[in-house]
């Protein structure tokens, strides 16, 4: 017999093949089950909150009692998504579990009182951290500990939107700027799909939005979706910045941690009486669902914006994903007159393209375009979220994110491998000093200290 069949490549691939079938649904069993009883929680912290609006007032305190919490159980958990992403480029110990518990009922106890957060980071976590605890029940290997990881992402991200397909590239794209892991593409691709059917089989029904008048692919059309994407990019890179900035300088100037959630929930709850701004916390489902069916305030996506970077740069759990639809959809309806488009479809391209500038995924972001809007939307869409991630510059909402390749052919960056987006900047002034005759002995290198992690 010839020995291509004794030593085939496609032959030895099956027992690995069936071994990640098996852990992959397995990771989006857990995953997704969780998400669902997220997603009821969330439901119900949303209507009692909208039924109970004096409940804002107690911001503050709900601040205090979630940052308290985390102060003396979760410290080893703080760094949220960002200590997902760290493990998986340098596996050091398991997530601890309480990393699922903690950040669910931090975040539904945010949207109870009325924080301006979003849903993503908390179904990540939880996704990672049940996943990664198979490590030592499967005695898994360093690599394949990192593929587990990657699984935990994609099943999270997948059931809770409802796109399996984006949640499994987004378990890939989300690790590195320009580089991605397809010897994990099956996996995640499975997790993402039986995540999403679990999510589904336990009831859970996710939001329809419906874009109407699509525009055929032409120079207007593309032009238009062009310009929009630029804008989409840079309102992405100044919410990234805004985020982290904010949150630097309240660490800064607040040092015991349980104060810092007060503060932002205080300087919420009268921001919110003095502005009438009562729709700019939550979620804030039904203004996204409006942006697709009617024109709507120009200052929407600044409302959105303020209310989001407040809550998150002071230590309120949650996500960012969820308040990044909202400013992308709201500010693509209010690009629409002014580029002579559809308001829907500009909604539907924002919605996405702001997210992509964010958290530098423009191929996961297209997928999720047309799971969410349909195929037809795809080509607009696609050309929207790429030039929002080329103008968004080297920046985002997950500073664990590694430059794997420079955006621009003209200005890539020679940045060590696996540098961090947080280490960025020191690596830039190094580089300056250099620049300037003066030795760069201190440049960051790939291994990721607790000094560099958030």
């Amino acid at each position: 017999m010839p020995s291509f069949f004794h030593r085939s490549e496609q032959i030895e691939l099956l027992p690995r093949l069936g071994k990640w079938l098996i852990i992959a649904s397995l990771v989006a069993v857990l995953a997704g089950s969780a998400s669902a009883f997220f997603l009821l929680a969330l439901d119900r912290a949303t209507a009692w909150r909208e039924a109970h609006r004096w409940a804002i007032w107690l911001l503050p305190v709900a601040g205090f009692g979630v940052g308290l919490v985390y102060h003396l159980l979760g410290k080893q958990v703080n760094a949220g998504n960002n200590l997902i992403i760290d493990e998986i480029h340098d596996p050091k110990k398991v997530v601890p579990l309480r990393m699922a518990p903690l950040v669910l009922g931090g975040t539904v106890v945010s949207h109870l009182f009325g924080a301006s957060v979003g849903r993503e980071g908390t179904a990540v976590q939880m996704g990672g951290a049940l996943a990664d605890q198979l490590t030592h029940l499967l005695r898994l290997q360093r690599e394949d500990r990192r593929v587990l990881l990657m699984c935990g992402i994609a099943a999270g991200f997948a059931s809770v939107f409802g796109t399996p397909l984006a949640g499994a590239v987004f378990g890939l794209e989300i690790l590195a700027i320009g580089r991605m892991r397809y010897d994990a593409l099956f996996p995640c691709m499975v997790a993402g799909i039986v995540a999403d059917q679990v999510c589904l089989a336990w009831g859970i029904h996710h939001t329809p939005y419906a874009v109407a008048g699509i525009v055929p692919v032409g120079a207007w059309s593309v032009l238009a979706v062009v310009i929009a994407g630029i804008v989409f990019g840079l309102v992405g890179m100044l919410f990234s910045s805004a985020a982290h900035g904010l949150g630097a300088l309240v660490k800064r100037r607040i040092a015991q941690a349980p104060l810092r959630p007060f503060a932002g929930g205080l300087a919420i709850a009268f921001a919110l009486w003095a502005l009438d701004g009562y729709r700019y916390i939550g979620l804030g489902i039904p203004d996204i669902v409006r942006a697709f069916q009617q024109p709507m305030a120009p200052w929407d996506f600044f409302g959105k914006f303020g209310f989001t970077v407040v809550s998150l740069g002071t230590g309120f759990k949650g996500g960012e994903v969820t308040p990044l639809f909202y400013i992308g959809a709201t500010l693509g309806n209010a690009l629409a007159p002014l580029l002579h488009m559809p308001f829907s479809l500009m909604a539907g391209i924002g919605f996405v393209a702001v997210f992509s500038g964010a958290a530098n995924t423009p191929i996961a972001t297209t997928l999720m375009a047309m799971e969410l809007f349909g195929a037809e939307i795809g080509p607009l869409a696609a050309i929207g979220c790429v030039t929002a991630y080329l103008f968004s510059g080297h920046t985002g909402i997950y500073r664990a994110q590694r430059i794997g390749h420079g955006k621009h052919h003209k200005r890539r960056l020679a940045a060590p491998e696996h540098l961090r987006l947080a280490e960025l900047a020191l690596f830039r002034s190094a580089e300056a000093e250099r620049a300037g005759a003066r030795p760069a002995c201190d440049l960051p290198t790939a291994t990721t200290t607790e000094e560099t992690r958030p």
